[in-house]
Formats: structure tokens, C-alpha cells, sequence
């Protein structure tokens, strides 16, 4: 008995001869590949540039629609839900950008603020939202060519995220997102 004593008192000396220190809070690194982008084709009416480490899968939800797709970012784990309309009627495009506005302003619930950026060009015009806070989605968009073109994207992470902890992967995306825009060419 007093052996296992003597022997408890020496290992928890010794254990405790060290001050302990917590270790400080760390955060996810994130090695971005150097942009580079391949141009996208399909039979819709439209090309632009992609980045050569997103995958373009095609679109199996229940409102499928033949033009409908997603930019699957497999390294990141989030997508990019495209859907692409063409109308007859051009009084259409302001009816589906209404629907691209409604469909971002029910992230109000989550959102802190949704920042709204006109683009406008010689080829399009449209809406980029920002949505800050912890939202399903953060970055959403619409554009058109204001005759019979039309495309929506959202970004999705497939995972439940902290807006904190993906915010480098967010703003790396935001750039090619913002690449793929402004490459969007209509074909005629």
C-alpha cells in the first residue's frame, strides 16, 4: 500500500513539473490552385470559361429542366446550381429575375445583409447578390441578354458550414463565378 502511494505521488510530481499551455486556436489552410479555365460548351445556347478543377454535372433535381446544371468545386465541396431559360416573350426575363430576387431575399431569416451589385455590359445585364451570416447560400445571381437568355446561379456548399471558417474558399469561388460571368458568351 504504501509502495502504490509513494509510486502515485512520484508520477503525478512528475507529471506536473510542466506549466500547461492551451494551444491556440487554429484555422483551416486552404491551398489554392493558380486559375486556369476551360471553356464550357453545350447545346443550350451558351458557352463560358470554367476553372479546370470545378466538374460540370448535370442538374437531377425534381424541377430538372434540359438546360439546368451544376459546377460541382469537388475540391471545396460546394456547387454551383445553374439553371438557363430561353424565353419568346422578353416581358418573361423581368418575371424570372423578380423569381431570382425572391428566391435570395428568403435567406433573410439567416442573412445579417444582402449586398446587390448591378452588371451590365454590350453582351448582359443582371444581379450579383451577397448574402453575409451563416446563409445556405452566399452568393447567388441572375443575367440576361434582355431578348431571350436568360441564367441563374446559386452557390451551395454541400455541407453545413460556418461562414467564418469558409470564407477564403468563398472569396477564391466568388472570382471564378465572377470569371464565368463575364465569359458568358450567348450563341446565336
Amino acid at each position: 500500500m504504501r509502495i502504490l502511494l509513494l509510486l502515485t505521488v512520484v508520477v503525478l510530481g512528475i507529471g506536473c513539473g510542466e506549466e500547461y499551455t492551451p494551444k491556440p486556436r487554429g484555422f483551416q489552410r486552404f491551398e489554392f490552385p493558380q486559375k486556369q479555365y476551360k471553356t464550357h460548351h453545350n447545346d443550350c445556347g451558351f458557352s463560358c470559361e470554367i476553372p479546370d478543377y470545378a466538374t460540370v454535372l448535370p442538374d437531377f433535381s425534381t424541377e430538372n429542366k434540359k438546360c439546368w446544371f451544376n459546377v460541382y468545386y469537388q475540391p471545396y465541396n460546394a456547387t454551383l446550381h445553374i439553371s438557363f431559360d430561353q424565353v419568346k416573350n422578353p416581358r418573361e426575363l423581368d418575371q424570372l429575375a423578380e423569381d431570382a430576387r425572391t428566391l435570395v431575399y428568403k435567406h433573410t431569416v439567416k442573412a445579417d445583409e444582402i449586398y446587390e451589385t448591378y452588371i451590365e455590359n454590350d453582351r448582359l445585364h443582371g444581379m450579383v447578390y451577397e448574402l453575409s451570416g451563416n446563409t445556405a447560400s452566399s452568393f447567388q445571381f441572375y443575367v440576361t441578354d434582355s431578348v431571350k437568355n436568360y441564367m441563374r446561379g446559386a452557390l451551395y456548399f454541400n455541407e453545413r458550414t460556418n461562414v467564418d471558417s469558409v470564407s477564403p474558399v468563398l472569396t477564391y469561388l466568388k472570382k471564378d463565378i465572377l470569371h464565368m460571368i463575364e465569359t458568358l458568351k450567348w450563341e446565336k
